[in-house]
């Protein structure tokens, strides 16, 4: 089980240290083109995500890897589950059901992970 969690969390650290990455250091231009809904979203929310994204993912790995209140490693893995869930609701709101695909797979790995925080 602990395998599997660093595999799950690994994927999912790294995904949200990239796309938070790009949300707090990319202008609204650059983000555009690949995330429609930052047109319509002040920039300082599409920063304040990133932010989160960023501490979501530093939450999933450094207190199980430190021993260091390895219990908020299941609140960032829901976190990020409500985070996707409230993304999927976006999308569908603004007619993109296609760009909900990503998001499923998102909730279901941030669910998968935060099972398997509490299971070691």
């Amino acid at each position: 089980m602990e395998i599997a969690y660093w595999i799950v969390a690994g994927l999912l650290a790294a995904f949200y240290l990239y796309a938070g990455g790009k949300k707090v250091a990319q202008s609204k231009e650059r983000l555009a083109p690949m995330m429609g809904w930052v047109d319509t979203v002040p920039m300082g929310a599409v920063r304040a995500v990133g932010a989160v994204e960023i501490l979501g993912a530093a939450g999933l790995v450094l207190p199980p890897l430190t021993g260091t209140a390895p219990a908020l490693a299941i609140f960032a893995a829901l976190g990020f589950l409500v985070l996707q869930i409230l993304a999927t609701a976006l999308h569908l709101s603004r007619g993109e059901t296609k760009e909900t695909g990503l998001n499923v797979t998102l909730i279901a790995l941030a669910g998968v992970a935060a099972w398997l925080a509490t299971t070691w």
